[in-house]
């Protein structure tokens, strides 16, 4: 048995229920009730297909049929289409299960909060109050001439459509309004480029309101390989009103994103189950969004989607396999205009647009968060880094902008890390290791104190500490080798366990022992391992980026994502995520990504921006580059084999590099302290 999100996998011995598999696995799952089929938390989704990751098939009779208890049952939580109770359904044969947020305990914290910064508001979309004259016996115009006529006569909008879409809803409105309406209007311009100066624009009414009515709103929805977040937007002011996000739930075909590709190849139908999954969610979450502003879902005039490539293709019902074997052609490039009801939502009244992407490997997200924070605008180095399962990079310097993309894999969201985890309640967010006693101190996701706090136990509630979330990695392991638990090759010191019992042998290699109970938690050499392959992926990226661009040092580093918003800048430097430079220069500028589609909603300007500079940027193709290997191999060192570290040492002790061609031994540094407590409480 393999199960989703966690990607654990377990044996069963057949007719073995799958809540009591689970459990002996230490999968997070729900359950109230004992097992007796009364709470309905412990549902589950069974996949159906073949799994290439893990080598499996799962059919739908891998499981027991439903029981009495099943198909009698009634409880608080309906039981969702395809879903099984776990407490009640058997295991007959290999099979992939689905563990949903709400069948987990340790729900995942989806963090994407947006800063648009300054923006001027210039919507696409935009209300226009008219009144009809009455139809009188012997005029032959239609509702939809007499509208474009008063829309042209009373606001000076000249050819605007009436399509198809918009015409179902008209007489009543007109009728219902004594023919005072309020239309609401969609706007294109069709601009070639900064220097056209009076592009032409196309009208057409998305729908048609009855009476006066002010208020429209949008929806910006950033579709991640692992969460999906949206915003609800007030089209006239731009004020975000609601934010919203939840896991994708493509992640039961697969974590990563080529695992979802090997899904749609090896499955018939896969393509259109990839597609259906993702667009429920963003349905799902437009109903979530008006429901927490008390926005009648009606109001909601576009919907702006951005992604990477894979996600943008899914979103649009396009196979995505061209874009997993070479030479990653897309399918469109262009931003796509259209009507929100041709992707499958509820929202008949709302246009859509999909935003450009750069290449096979760079997509609209990549594009978003340029817009966002803006290197193609900035007069100094820029770099821009959104850490994910595959992480994307800018780099601009003001006039021109360099972009490419590296596997990193999701060893920085708490995958293939043996304590790892998503980002929960109860998940260590920030750790300290003292350097003199090698005594770890951490804080958890749900408590403000650290654990060497007085009363820190009791702000824990009932939460369990459970494992380290992407930051608690990034910073256990930075804190690891500035203490000297590691060297500069990643290798844990078996030495130091002599000096404390926090080293502890670990088969043919050492692990680093952050608790004992109530969960055993350690940091193994896997674990260390795994990290600096994903940080050597993104360095060597960057650094390939840098070369390309002549750039020797950004003078400003983003880390955008919910990653990159939660860990510390001098952590990301220590470990060598980033290269060197002013340290005050490195900050988390949260879902840049989100921010962009944001503007894209709220601003045709920003909208033509995007367009414009999707298409100037230069994409420089990691996969082909023969130099990538060798800056791969150079950047798995910590925090690099051979690069400048002069910014970075300004703030903390690093340990002494070792002569080139020799083996550390684990010296301990020789120049004096800083004050430790500054950096310890450093956010």
């Amino acid at each position: 048995m393999v199960f989703t999100p966690s990607g654990i996998e377990a044996a069963a011995a057949p007719g073995t229920t799958v809540l009591d598999t689970a459990r002996a696995a230490g999968v997070d799952i729900d359950s109230v009730c004992g097992g007796r089929g009364l709470c309905g938390r412990c549902q589950v989704v069974p996949g159906t297909g073949h799994f290439a990751k893990w080598g499996l098939t799962s059919t739908a009779d891998a499981l027991t049929a439903p029981g009495t208890t099943e198909r009698e049952y009634r409880g608080r939580r309906p039981l969702g289409m395809g879903h099984r109770l776990g407490c009640q359904a058997g295991v007959l044969a290999d099979v992939v299960i689905d563990v949903p947020a709400q069948s987990q305990v340790h729900r995942p914290v989806v963090r994407k909060a947006i800063d648009l910064g300054a923006i001027t508001v210039d919507p696409v979309v935009s209300l226009h109050y008219v009144v009809l004259p009455p139809a009188a016996l012997g005029d032959e115009s239609s509702d939809a001439e007499r509208l474009t006529d008063a829309l042209a006569d009373q606001w000076g909008l000249a050819a605007v459509e009436v399509p198809a879409g918009a015409l179902p809803g008209l007489s009543a409105a007109v009728a219902a309004g004594s023919g005072a309406v309020t239309a609401v209007v969609h706007s294109r311009r069709r601009d070639h480029g900064p220097g056209d100066a009076s592009p032409p624009v196309e009208r057409r009414v998305l729908t048609v309101r009855p009476g006066y009515v002010d208020e429209a709103y949008g929806v910006a929805v950033d579709v991640g390989s692992t969460t999906v977040a949206g915003y609800l937007l007030n089209l006239a002011s731009g004020e975000v009103v609601a934010t919203a996000g939840r896991m994708n739930p493509q992640i039961r075909f697969g974590e990563d994103l080529m695992s979802r590709v090997s899904y749609a190849m090896l499955n018939p139908g896969g393509t259109a189950e990839l597609t259906q999954a993702v667009r429920e969610a963003i349905d799902e979450l437009v109903d979530e969004l008006s429901h927490a502003a008390k926005v009648d879902r009606a109001a909601v005039c576009e919907l702006v989607v951005v992604g990477n490539p894979i996600m943008h293709h899914l979103v649009l019902g396009i196979d995505p396999t061209p874009l997993g074997a070479a030479p990653f052609t897309l399918a469109v490039r262009d931003g796509v205009w259209a009507d929100a009801r041709d992707i499958g939502l509820d929202l008949p009244g709302a246009a859509l647009y999909v935003g450009p992407c750069i290449a096979g490997h760079v997509g609209a997200d990549a594009v978003a968060a340029l817009l966002a924070e803006g290197p193609h605008r900035s007069s100094r180095p820029m770099l821009v880094v959104d850490v994910g399962t595959n992480a994307e990079i800018l780099l601009g310097d003001g006039t021109r902008v360099w972009a490419a993309s590296s596997p990193t894999g999701p060893a920085f969201e708490g995958a293939q890390i043996s304590g790892g985890q998503r980002a929960t309640a109860g998940a260590i967010e920030r750790v300290r290791i003292d350097p003199d006693t090698l005594e770890p101190r951490y804080k958890v996701i749900g408590s403000e104190r650290w654990s060497d706090d007085p009363g820190f136990a009791g702000s824990l509630s009932s939460l369990e500490i459970s494992g380290l979330c992407g930051s608690g990695i990034i910073e256990v392991i930075a804190e690891m080798f500035l203490a000297g638990i590691i060297d500069h090759r990643g290798v844990i010191r078996g030495e130091l366990a002599a000096r404390s019992p926090r080293i502890v042998a670990d088969g043919r290699t050492f692990a680093y022992v952050l608790q004992t109970e109530p969960v055993p938690l350690s940091v193994t050499q896997n674990d260390v391992r795994a990290v600096q392959l994903a940080k050597a992926a993104l360095r060597a990226g960057i650094d390939l980026l840098m070369t390309h661009a002549g750039i020797t040092e950004p003078a400003e580093v983003r880390l955008a994502g919910a990653f990159g918003a939660h860990i510390s800048p001098v952590h990301a430097m220590v470990l060598g995520l980033v290269p060197d430079g002013p340290v005050d220069g490195v900050t988390g500028v949260g879902n840049a990504s989100g921010a962009g589609a944001a503007r894209m909603l709220v601003s045709g300007s920003q909208r033509a921006e995007a367009e414009h500079a999707a298409r100037s940027v230069v994409k420089i193709e990691t996969a082909t580059e023969a130099r990538f290997q060798e800056l791969f191999v150079a950047a798995m060192a910590l925090p690099h084999e051979a690069a400048a570290t002069t910014h970075l040492e300004r703030v903390v002790d690093l340990p002494p590099r070792p002569p080139a061609g020799t083996h550390q031994a684990g010296t301990r540094r020789t120049r004096p302290h800083r004050d430790r407590r500054t950096r310890q409480e450093q956010p």
